[in-house]
């Protein structure tokens, strides 16, 4: 192997062609969503057992993504070797389960040693191939159809535009079963339970609030100074504010102290009452922290009362809850 000189710009210049060539391989493949890919889809969707993925070399890599990403969506899937498959793994295949077949070539003697058993099992077959026409492509039931104009290795050689777009035509399909089978967030919560996807899919409000002694309430008629030491007391920033009847009448914030005291220096004689935030908003126990971040964001607040259906307040939820979480 020639080592060539340090040349930063043509380095750049060739990164940059990489990236051009693979996107653009990626976007002509939207011409290939066509009746062949929606048969593919509903044949997958339709399954009454695994999806197995198969393919050598780059296209077996491929296929191992999107075993996972099949497996994370709603649709148990997952990679069998061509080579170790004729050595025993293909027990881990039984009927009702579809074959996804990935090769650009359509022609890898691995596969083609495949195609006869498969047929004699009766397994549905799907081609994911850059030749139609090829042993694969007329070997399977369904071929989707994932062409490119070059790859985008210098010298035309390395699988490198055309896995790309392979990939991502997985991924389109993958997604438009998740579509089908009416795969929605609560499914994807319940595959999903560790890490940060499942705090933000599963956490709720109730599970971060503070409550109890650690929720700040106080009487209309207390005063100011009273409110001061409440949020002294819990270190929550803001007291929830509550009628005779325990229900949610206003919130008083150490912001609001700051501003009033600026105005008014005898503040901290009246009744927090007639000075709170009236109607202040709120959010529900059962919310999801994820949605409450949000919120957090749009309205520029540091905290928020958590209100029951009877409008109590059973907590409040702070800013630094939801950074010191990892959510913000």
């Amino acid at each position: 192997m020639k080592s060539k000189k340090n040349n930063m710009t043509s380095w750049k210049k060739l990164a940059q062609r990489v990236l051009r060539l693979e996107s653009e391989a990626v976007a002509l493949q939207v011409r290939h969503v066509d009746e062949a890919f929606l048969r593919a889809a509903q044949l997958i969707a339709r399954c009454s057992g695994r999806v197995i993925l198969m393919g050598i070399g780059k296209s077996g890599l491929i296929g191992r993504k999107l075993a996972a990403t099949f497996s994370s969506t709603g649709t148990p899937s997952f990679f069998v070797h061509p080579t170790e498959s004729m050595h025993g793994d293909l027990g881990m295949v039984i009927a009702g389960d579809v074959v996804l077949a990935l090769s650009y070539s359509g022609e890898t003697e691995e596969m083609k040693r495949l195609l006869s058993i498969l047929k004699s099992r009766k397994l549905p077959l799907i081609a994911m191939t850059g030749r139609p026409g090829s042993m694969l492509g007329k070997s399977a039931d369904v071929v989707v159809h994932v062409n490119v104009q070059k790859e985008a290795c210098p010298l035309n050689i390395a699988p490198t535009s055309s896995t790309t777009a392979m990939l991502a035509m997985g991924d389109a399909l993958a997604l438009c079963v998740m579509e089908m089978k009416g795969f929605d967030k609560d499914d994807f919560a319940r595959l999903h339970p560790g890490g940060a996807l499942g705090k933000r899919l599963t956490l709720r409000v109730r599970d971060m609030m503070h409550q109890s002694k650690e929720n700040p309430l106080m009487l209309e008629n207390e005063t100011v100074e009273d409110a001061l030491e409440v949020m002294t007391q819990t270190r929550m920033g803001a007291a929830s504010i509550v009628d005779r009847r325990g229900r949610l009448t206003g919130v008083f914030t150490d912001g609001d102290l700051r501003r009033g005291l600026q105005k008014e220096p005898s503040l901290l004689t009246r009744k927090v009452g007639d000075v709170m935030t009236r109607s202040p908003r709120t959010i529900g126990p059962d919310d999801l922290v994820a949605d409450v971040a949000a919120l957090f964001k749009k309205f520029g607040l540091d905290n928020f009362p958590v209100v029951d259906k009877h409008g109590k307040p059973v907590g409040i939820l702070d800013e630094k809850d939801l950074l010191e979480e990892g959510m913000m």
